[in-house]
């Protein structure tokens, strides 16, 4: 799939959820703030409660670019822990290495972030992984790999080129944004974590 196509088929998403994925799909959003499709304009008819927290769960899924059966692992370990299972999910998401580089600004949208790590761009504690899915710990520390700090992309953001389009960086992250370098100070709470979800309304559709 062609960079462009992909670009495309975000906007066409963030539109459908009503939240903006990806930077470009701000600017697109401003001018149609409505649902794609010939009705996107109509008013929306009422819903059922179904589709209110299926719409509810994809903003999730698409917010951190993941298929199905990852939210739903995320979910059943989060029953499995202390806390509102709702929250633990979203912060248990919080800590995978793609979502960091992202939060970090070593990246301007998830896709990007999560490409850096799959192509062994991302070191933890000084070791290549190139898991997205790996889960960062409190105290460890994320950098772009040496070697790839020169390169255009990573120059771009550690000049802060990002920072204009992402939302600012939690308190959770220490960054040194020059040095390409993120320590995870804590565990995220959900009250920090910048993404637009009820996931209450998550829960309910995975309990039905």
């Amino acid at each position: 799939m062609s960079s462009v196509t992909r670009s495309r088929r975000q906007v066409r998403l963030s539109r459908a959820l009503g939240i903006a994925l990806t930077p470009k799909a701000v600017k697109h959003f401003e001018k149609r703030p409505y649902p794609p499709g010939e009705h996107g304009r109509s008013r929306r008819r009422t819903e059922s409660d179904y589709a209110v927290r299926l719409r509810e769960k994809q903003r999730l899924r698409a917010q951190y670019a993941l298929r199905e059966k990852q939210l739903r692992a995320a979910y059943d370990k989060a029953r499995t822990l202390d806390g509102l299972t709702g929250e633990t999910m979203v912060e248990l998401l919080e800590t995978r290495l793609d979502a960091l580089v992202l939060r970090a600004g070593f990246a301007r949208t998830i896709l990007q972030a999560r490409q850096a790590v799959v192509h062994r761009h991302i070191l933890v504690d000084g070791k290549l992984v190139d898991r997205p899915s790996f889960k960062v710990k409190p105290g460890q520390t994320i950098q772009v790999k040496p070697k790839m700090q020169a390169a255009t992309p990573y120059q771009v953001a550690a000049a802060g080129a990002h920072r204009d389009v992402l939302p600012a960086v939690p308190g959770y992250l220490d960054v040194q944004l020059e040095k390409l370098s993120a320590v995870l100070v804590r565990k995220p709470a959900r009250a920090e974590i910048p993404v637009q979800c009820e996931v209450n309304l998550v829960v309910e559709y995975y309990a039905r």
